[in-house]
């Protein structure tokens, strides 16, 4: 149906509930409680496309692509840090700014292929409730699909009860996340000398060239770079009038960057622990080409208990990353056309293509690295206009970014697209 202006504008950046008082931001103390939207967000960059796709890398490749998990995350960092940013200084999410600021046929454009990526989310973080569920109880796959589905529907209820109740399911299941490859990573041990040699940009063939760029995909998540933005209008209540003066400002934005940094440094330590066990335990020799094989491969080198930390680890990334997925697609369709559809129907319409690979017998690990590989293609069309409209005065006023900050994220899409490129041509070529 379609929405009103004042409707549209309030649906993609506010969550149902009373409202959470918030102490003014200045001390330690009273940064700490504005913490949380960068958590939400975090738990797509752990989603279980992920784990298929580093532990691809590590046990392909050894420590060679280490170096691209901490190159992602950085970028990552800098990429979420804007976003918080545009939907602290506007009130506004990227997709509603780029609908306001962008021709309409544009604005179609950039939709269509958000959609894409949210059904691309859906599949990976479907895929891989399936196959934990499959793991731990023997749940048959495409029941195992329909199962994560529901779940992520209810935690979404989360939000009903305001900004809290939800930010803390989120970062409890983020939680369980690290703490089940700290145990591992532990038991596996760590090669000092190869993460030193993992360090330095190098590939090993186009096999290594396609596992980076869904390694890529995987770490910066263009539907998180909407669903962030979405999440901080609203968030500190005295936003208008502490974002006025220029130490008002500076209160805001560090919240928002510690924020950042504790979040996705969180994220980006579990994604490196990820590839490191795997270049610790297995080579290439070893068949590790699916997460039923990295399960199996666990529990025969460190034991049952590896085992079961694994794949407790992707359930809880399953269950999150949906409910974060989906509500990301409503952000983008409520942003983008000012129209908004149930949540059931549209987990329905994005459940469709994961249920379809399960049903049809796919191999699930394969179907999660190609969806990442199609998020990373849709990295530059939410990271180009993201720069564009944060480097506005006219957008952003006193929070535009500085000419330094605009550089580093042109270099950051330059990459990304580059390597899209690249990656896009040796199949043309092939």
């Amino acid at each position: 149906m379609y929405l009103s202006k004042t409707e549209a504008a309030v649906l993609p950046t506010t969550l149902v509930g009373s409202p959470e008082r918030r102490p003014a931001p200045g001390s330690r103390r009273r940064i700490w409680p504005m913490l949380g939207p960068a958590f939400v967000a975090a738990v797509a960059y752990v989603d279980p496309g992920n784990f298929a796709t580093n532990f691809s890398g590590g046990a392909s490749f050894g420590y060679t692509l280490l170096w691209v998990i901490v190159a992602a995350n950085l970028m990552a960092m800098l990429i979420q840090s804007l976003t918080a940013k545009l939907g602290l200084a506007t009130g506004r999410d990227l997709a509603t700014l780029c609908r306001e600021n962008l021709p309409r046929p544009v604005t179609r454009g950039l939709w269509l292929q958000a959609e894409a990526v949210a059904i691309a989310t859906d599949l990976a973080e479907i895929v891989g409730g399936a196959v934990a569920l499959n793991l731990l109880f023997g749940v048959p796959l495409p029941i195992g699909g329909i199962i994560t589905a529901v779940v992520a529907f209810v935690l979404l209820a989360a939000q009903s009860r305001g900004h809290r109740p939800f930010e803390r399911v989120i970062a409890g299941l983020l939680l369980v996340i690290g703490l089940g490859f700290g145990y591992t990573l532990v038991s596996s041990g760590v090669d000092a000398g190869g993460v030193a040699s993992g360090m330095v940009p190098s590939f090993s063939g186009s096999e290594s060239l396609l596992l980076a760029t869904g390694i890529l995909g995987a770490t910066v998540m263009p539907h998180v770079i909407y669903v962030h933005s979405a999440l901080t209008p609203g968030r500190y209540g005295d936003v208008v009038t502490a974002g006025r003066t220029e130490g008002g400002r500076r209160r805001l934005l560090k919240a928002q960057r510690i924020d950042v940094l504790v979040a996705m440094g969180l994220a980006g330590l579990v994604n490196a622990a990820m590839l490191v066990i795997a270049a610790q335990l297995f080579t290439a020799d070893d068949g590790i080409e699916s997460l039923e094989s990295v399960h199996a491969g666990l529990g025969d080198q460190l034991g049952t208990g590896a085992a079961l930390a694994f794949a407790v680890a992707l359930l809880a990334s399953g269950f999150a990353s949906s409910s974060v997925g989906t509500h990301a697609g409503q952000v983008v369709m409520a942003g983008f056309l000012r129209r908004s559809i149930p949540v059931l129907t549209r987990r329905l319409i994005t459940l469709a293509p994961a249920l379809a690979v399960l049903v049809l017998g796919g191999d699930p690990t394969t179907a999660l690295v190609w969806s990442q590989v199609v998020l990373s293609f849709g990295i530059p069309f939410a990271l180009v206009p993201l720069l564009w409209l944060t480097s506005r005065r006219t957008v952003m006023d006193s929070w535009v970014n500085r000419p330094a900050t605009t550089v580093a994220g042109a270099v950051v899409a330059a990459l990304i697209i580059g390597l899209n490129g690249h990656l896009l041509l040796g199949f043309v070529l092939s």
